[in-house]
């Protein structure tokens, strides 16, 4: 971006979304939005918003210069020049940063819940304040072959994507 002020106001953004823990933004949710999914899923988003961006940022950074310059020589607009000139280079870089964070959402979003955050925490930790040993046990099993399947689906994706 040509633009200093919208670059920094950007790279704050990454920076301070990245900073902070998942758990924290979850904390900072549930007081904003009450205990549930809604709140998991702004803090995994805001949680994923500076990683994927720094890295995809990167990534744009490292693209080949001779393709955009050629683009940009010829008068094309910006929205050509990414998806002519950038977009072809970084796909494979988007595609695995997408599926890797995908990955860490699913593992992140079971500890969520034990802060309010919805999903299969608040499960557990109302069964762990019961006492409910067998139903915790369960549940982490259950989550163990999310986390499996999950996984393997990533696996295959990127096989065939990438």
């Amino acid at each position: 971006m040509r633009s200093t002020p919208i670059n920094y106001a950007a790279k704050f953004l990454l920076v301070s979304s990245r900073s902070v823990n998942s758990l924290v933004w979850a904390l900072l949710f549930v007081a904003i939005f009450g205990p549930g999914a809604l709140a998991g899923t702004f803090a995994i988003a805001f949680r994923s918003i500076g990683f994927v961006g720094k890295l995809f940022g990167e990534a744009l950074e490292e693209a080949r210069p001779g393709p955009v310059e050629a683009l940009t020589a010829c008068g094309a607009p910006w929205t050509s020049v990414f998806l002519k000139g950038y977009w072809p280079q970084v796909v494979p870089a988007f595609w695995g940063i997408a599926l890797f964070r995908w990955d860490i959402n699913v593992r992140e979003s079971a500890v969520l819940g034990l802060v309010g955050a919805g999903g299969i925490g608040v499960a557990i930790d109302s069964a762990m304040n019961l006492f409910q040993w067998e139903r915790v046990a369960l549940m982490l099993f259950a989550i163990f072959a999310i986390v499996v399947v999950a996984e393997l689906a990533v696996t295959y994706v990127r096989k065939r994507i990438i």
